[in-house]
């Protein structure tokens, strides 16, 4: 049996990041988000690899970096198709841009990348070395920490209904993004509504 991977799952062995508290890497989630999607694309490129190696030291293999960046990347790649066809509205012959170039992308484009490959990058090492009860004791807010905890629960399930089309040979194209996007939603629901219903049952003991 072949063992899947699931995006954003918590990994039970222990680096140096697992030690550090809880409450320290939630509250420098956002300003050290703010600070990194802010640098130029030299230097993001230079931090998307210091992470790398960062995720290394924190016992995250490459499978796993790979497995939680393929969201990303398939965003990139629909980010890169767009950035295409919006060349060629340019019309050919009064333009400048030779024809190799239109399929060139922009450095607009390679700098938004790169951003959403590092914001990915800093949400996994959180999700990636803090359990779910460590970020429901840390944040006393239900809203948020169910809010927080849900994000890899919406990977997981992607990754269940992606695997079983791809079981069933399911081509990829515009067919399987309509039919697993429904299914991700009802499923998101459905967990939703009995993370809701447990709640409301521990209200009420």
């Amino acid at each position: 049996m072949v063992k899947t991977q699931t995006i954003l799952k918590y990994k039970t062995i222990k680096g140096p990041l697992h030690k550090v508290p809880p409450i320290i890497k939630l509250i420098l989630l956002l300003p050290i988000s703010v600070f990194c999607l802010s640098l130029p694309s030299f230097w993001l490129g230079i931090t998307i690899f210091l992470m790398i190696s960062f995720a290394f030291i924190c016992r995250i293999t490459l499978l796993e970096q790979v497995t939680d960046l393929l969201p990303a990347l398939f965003y990139g790649f629909i980010m890169y198709i767009i950035s295409i066809l919006s060349n060629f509205n340019i019309p050919f012959f009064n333009s400048q841009i030779s024809f190799p170039a239109f399929f060139i992308p922009s450095p607009e484009y390679i700098q938004v990348t790169l951003r959403l490959i590092l914001l990915v990058q800093i949400s996994a090492l959180i999700f990636r070395t803090t359990s779910f009860l460590e970020i429901r004791e840390v944040v006393k807010l239900e809203v948020i920490s169910l809010f927080l905890c849900f994000i890899p629960e919406v990977f997981k399930i992607w990754s269940s209904i992606n695997m079983s089309w791809k079981m069933r040979h399911g081509k990829p194209g515009i067919i399987k993004l309509k039919t697993l996007l429904f299914v991700l939603i009802s499923l998101s629901f459905e967990k939703a509504v009995i993370k809701a219903r447990a709640l409301n049952s521990r209200r009420s003991l």
